[in-house]
């Protein structure tokens, strides 16, 4: 509920903050300790995730080249999250109290379709965003890659402003900015002359990478966001369900493109996969399900500065694994990161009031407002009925 709302008595009009959902209003007004305990394992099982992956997709590659269908890996970690979501709203359900509102009947679930339907649009995103993860890593070189991609942190903080009216100080738009630096100076190196991707210029690739894997990775992740929020009262799982079943549709109808396309033997899903993959699929469905706990319970950018701390597991993990050298830039920008995140985090503008509290508050100051109104017109009625009496029994004119 955006704006004002006019008082029927006095008629003067009182802002009512933007709020996504009354639930989650609720919710954010009584954070406790076990709530930041939650944001600690959320981003410490994000690290271990997201800096799997990057490994895991290396060691997934055969001579510099994917022998699998990168739609098919994204179409298998689908599945594997809808299968999660299903075991887990099952366990759910068990759980119930007596008087609780049924999770698995036909009207629940026709009635939180309706009511999630938005959530076609970050699987949307995620489908295409997921995809061309594979794709720039085949024809891009890295570092020019990851720099353009860490411009997704100020895209992601603007479209929360716009989007979800979210507000940020300056020390926290500073902090944001401080992170892009911290990422580039980590993965700032050198290009060598006549770089090019796709046969383009540097500079061309780079500005068709930054339309596409900038906004549409932070679009998805704000859209999901703002979906998860709006109906906080609905089971996380059963969001999740939808979430991932739309994803595995907008996976299938890639697949079948590309089988249209490439000829019907594209179409074996399960072609050129390996353990490597097998892992990659199951690292992709921990963090695809871990994401939706941050982005229902804490938000985008604490998911993005989560991300970014991965970086110093996946640098560790790459120099036992691989033998690649830790560099100096690797310190600095890690450590710019650390002092970034303690600014932001510590720098949080307090939450509106709840809309709930809010209402509450209106209705209160309206019933005192009419209660002085009311008062003040009593008060005045007697005064003037008192003068009308007593006019009655003296003289018009002074004697």
């Amino acid at each position: 509920m955006n704006g004002e709302v006019e008082c029927s008595v006095c008629h003067a009009k009182v802002p009512v903050p933007a709020a996504v959902s009354k639930a989650y209003d609720s919710h954010r007004s009584t954070v406790s300790s076990r709530q930041r305990a939650l944001n600690v394992l959320l981003v410490s099982g994000d690290c271990v995730l997201a800096g799997l992956q990057p490994i895991l997709v290396y060691m997934s590659k055969v001579d510099g080249k994917f022998k699998f269908s990168p739609i098919s890996v994204n179409f298998l970690t689908e599945i594997t999250k809808i299968i999660f979501a299903i075991i887990m709203l099952s366990i759910q359900a068990r759980r119930l109290k007596v008087g609780d509102k049924p999770l698995l009947t036909v009207s629940t679930f026709m009635q939180a379709a309706r009511n999630n339907v938005l959530l076609a649009v970050p699987a949307f995103l995620y489908a295409i965003n997921n995809y061309l993860k594979f794709i720039m890593q085949l024809y891009f070189n890295p570092a020019s890659v990851k720099m353009l991609s860490n411009l997704k942190v100020l895209v992601i903080a603007v479209l929360l402003k716009i989007i979800m009216r979210r507000r940020f100080s300056t020390i926290q738009w500073e902090a944001l900015a401080l992170l892009l630096i911290g990422i580039s100076v980590n993965q700032l190196k050198s290009l060598p002359e006549g770089s090019s991707a796709l046969g383009l210029p540097v500079a061309a690739g780079a500005y068709i990478y930054t339309l596409f894997f900038v906004t549409v990775p932070a679009l998805a992740s704000v859209y999901n966001e703002k979906a998860l929020k709006s109906q906080f009262d609905t089971s996380i799982y059963l969001q999740n369900l939808f979430l991932y079943g739309y994803g595995a549709i907008f996976n299938f109808l890639g697949l079948v493109i590309t089988a249209i396309i490439q000829g019907p033997s594209s179409f074996n899903i399960l072609e050129g996969h390996s353990k490597a993959t097998m892992f990659l699929i199951c690292n992709n469905a921990a963090q695809g399900i871990l994401s939706s706990f941050f982005f229902k319970y804490a938000d985008t950018i604490l998911k993005k500065y989560s991300s970014t701390i991965a970086t110093i597991f996946t640098g560790v993990a790459s120099a036992v694994l691989f033998g690649h050298t830790l560099t100096i830039n690797f310190v600095l920008g890690i450590s710019i990161v650390i002092i970034s995140m303690h600014q932001y985090l510590s720098n949080q503008i307090k939450d509106e009031v709840p809309s709930s509290k809010v209402e509450m508050a209106q209705v209160h100051d309206h019933r005192v407002t009419e209660s002085i109104c009311v008062n003040v017109t009593d008060s005045v009625a007697n005064e003037a009925k008192h003068r009308h009496g007593s006019d009655e029994r003296q003289p018009l004119l002074p004697v």
